[in-house]
């Protein structure tokens, strides 16, 4: 398991109401949370969250950018071969979420966490062209490398959204240790027994394409 290096910001008063702000909009939802509920967790003045943050958009801006610099950071290390196994930034950011799977779960279904939905896009998108090469493909990719990014990214995001029914589903918590190894070992074997083979590929792009030209 990776560990991302304790960030010395994360011992100030402005990263413990980061992480307060990340734990109410969790909870609450961007517009019902507020800076007095937030400034009491992290046992601040409303006085000193607005003075580092201004108003709950500059919160919300803080909770986004930590997720980015935690992806990046995961990111870096799977690529230098510290992190999972397969190099995959995609899989790399699950894991640098995953303390914050509430805040995040919610904002995605408000809408929001666009920088990190677009950063893990672009790192995506570099590991699958990197593979494409790497692999010396005979048949060219069906789409490119950053739609393919795109779609991978909100699949494994899905997780964090649908992670009720999915714990339910599979009779044990997703966020939990069993749980994790378990999505673990089913996204092994999805990803290494492709379900079409590439003839069946082939026939339904052709289909595609007859659909596209009518």
């Amino acid at each position: 398991m990776t560990v991302v290096p304790r960030d010395p910001e994360d011992l100030t008063a402005r990263a413990r109401i980061r992480d307060a702000a990340m734990a109410h909009f969790g909870e609450y939802g961007f517009e019902r949370a507020t800076i007095r509920g937030i400034a009491e967790t992290a046992q601040v003045s409303p006085g000193l969250v607005r003075h580092h943050f201004g108003a709950k958009q500059g919160l919300r801006e803080a909770c986004d950018a930590h997720l980015v610099k935690l992806v990046r950071q995961l990111a870096d290390q799977t690529q230098a071969g510290r992190g999972l196994g397969n190099g995959n930034p995609i899989a790399a950011a699950r894991a640098a979420v995953g303390p914050y799977e509430s805040y995040l779960a919610r904002a995605l279904v408000e809408g929001e966490a666009a920088p990190l939905f677009d950063e893990m896009v672009e790192l995506g998108a570099q590991w699958l062209a990197d593979a494409d090469a790497a692999r010396n493909r005979n048949d060219p990719p069906a789409a490119d490398a950053k739609v393919r990014a795109a779609v991978t990214t909100a699949m494994a995001l899905s997780i964090t959204v649908l992670h009720k029914h999915i714990s339910r589903a599979i009779g044990t918590d997703v966020f939990s240790t069993d749980g994790d190894e378990l999505l673990a070992r089913a996204l092994i074997d999805l990803h290494s027994h492709p379900q079409l083979s590439l003839k069946e590929a082939r026939t339904a792009l052709d289909a595609l394409d007859r659909q596209h030209r009518h």
